[in-house]
């Protein structure tokens, strides 16, 4: 059995070797590293089958031990999500290159040239759980932008995350680039994590993608830079004028599409002036669909009256991230209440409103503070596939660096390049 200080000096060779590799895509060109990206979904498509059963294996184990439906949701790969991944890659190639971009630039008065670009970010480390498809995402990601990626997708996908890696290594072999821009280090554990969040001067950013004690023991825990991601307490507010024909199939595709993603509701608000009018429907509809309905006094009674369950909401229901078929409601005031609610107990992720009322519209997306405001439309649409990003790499809910759903753009920095004619300062 390794020793702590052993998987640390292991880490810290992989994550010296990444960068080293990394060094080796500084001089690409944007069509050099989509011949990667294409050549990896090449490999994931002839791999399928193989992808598919290591996944069945990690499925099953991890089901029969009590995983929560919505993390198996997350962990399943079949022939389809197989297929959907290689064309996500494919669509990833398919953007315009990140870098080399110039930001900013001028020329001074004393005829220095000064311009900022775009760079790669170095090492990426990403720490995720349960979820094979971000393997792929953050794969894609950091080689379309110049970086080398180290994964740490957790115990429950390892054979799934390590098929997928395996068909990256022959994809960089393919196209005569070193394996190391890919690594995977699941089989060192939490200790594993931990070295590799201690690997300052190695490592240039990590990214957590997963639940919240999975993030806030990365945050608290790391030495080098770390971007915030994806807890997702979202909302949706009905108001008082909205189309209540549109506002049910909102509600409806934001919280049954998919209950286990940080971009599913987990709040349903409704103006108290078509409340009585608007909850029969809309619960009856969840209930059927199988969700669990928390509710206020007055949403209970609407629900007595129907027949529907509900179980009382209490203060712990409006701040949970129920990633399952759960799902809160309340009847508020009016669209200011709403908003009070919001920014009380909002993870800052995706908030929503339906509403053709101009001034309840300007009022919500001004004040509400969040990475994105979606505007009689789901929630689910926070997502990098849906906003043209290709995919993405997370979902950061800080305000630093990068905020919302984190593309090709996010795993950039950027350098001056200050160019003179022999200019020496006074």
């Amino acid at each position: 059995m390794m020793t702590m200080e052993s998987i640390t000096e292991t880490i810290r060779g992989i994550a010296r070797r990444s960068q080293q590799a990394a060094a080796s895509l500084r001089g690409t060109s944007g069509e050099e590293r989509k011949k990667v990206l294409e050549a990896f979904a090449r490999q994931i498509d002839g791999d399928v089958a193989a992808i598919v059963a290591a996944n069945a294996q990690d499925y099953s184990r991890e089901e029969a031990q009590g995983m929560s439906a919505g993390l198996l949701d997350r962990l399943k790969l079949d022939a389809n999500r197989v297929a959907s991944l290689a064309d996500a890659v494919r669509e990833v190639a398919a953007l315009p290159d990140p870098v080399g971009i110039t930001t900013q630039g001028s020329v001074r008065p004393n005829g220095l040239h000064v311009r900022q670009v775009t760079v790669p970010m170095g090492v990426v480390g990403m720490v995720y759980e349960a979820r094979p498809g971000v393997t792929v995402d953050a794969i894609a990601l950091a080689l379309m932008s110049g970086n080398a990626v180290i994964t740490r997708g957790g115990s429950a996908a390892a054979l799934s995350n390590a098929a997928i890696v395996e068909c990256a290594w022959r994809a960089l072999a393919e196209v005569g680039l070193p394996k190391e821009l890919v690594a995977n280090i699941d089989e060192y554990g939490r200790e594993g994590v931990t070295a590799l969040l201690e690997a300052r001067g190695l490592v240039d950013l990590v990214i957590p993608r997963g639940g919240a004690g999975l993030i806030q023991t990365v945050v608290d825990k790391a030495k080098v830079p770390v971007i915030e991601t994806g807890v997702g307490n979202c909302h949706v507010y009905i108001d008082e004028q909205a189309d209540l024909g549109d506002a049910l199939e909102i509600v409806l595709n934001a919280k049954t599409q998919r209950v286990g993603v940080c971009n599913a509701a987990e709040t349903l608000l409704v103006h108290q002036g078509i409340a009585s009018e608007f909850l029969p429907g809309v619960l009856g509809k969840l209930d059927e669909a199988g969700i669990r309905i928390h509710g206020c006094q007055q949403t209970k009674k609407i629900a007595a009256d129907g027949d529907i369950p509900c179980l009382e909401a209490t203060e712990e229901d409006w701040a949970t991230e129920y990633l399952s078929a759960d799902l809160a409601v309340r009847v508020v005031q009016d669209v200011e209440e709403a908003v009070r609610h919001i920014s009380q107990y909002s993870s800052g992720h995706t908030e929503a409103i339906c509403s053709l009322n101009v001034r309840a519209l300007d009022f919500f997306t001004s004040s509400v503070d969040a990475a994105a405001i979606a505007v009689n439309a789901s929630t689910r649409f926070t997502d990098g596939g849906q906003l043209g990003l290709g995919a993405e790499i997370g979902i950061s809910t800080q305000k630093l660096h990068a905020r919302g759903p984190m593309g090709l753009s996010a795993l950039t920095t950027t350098k001056w390049i200050i160019a003179g004619n022999g200019h020496t300062r006074p």
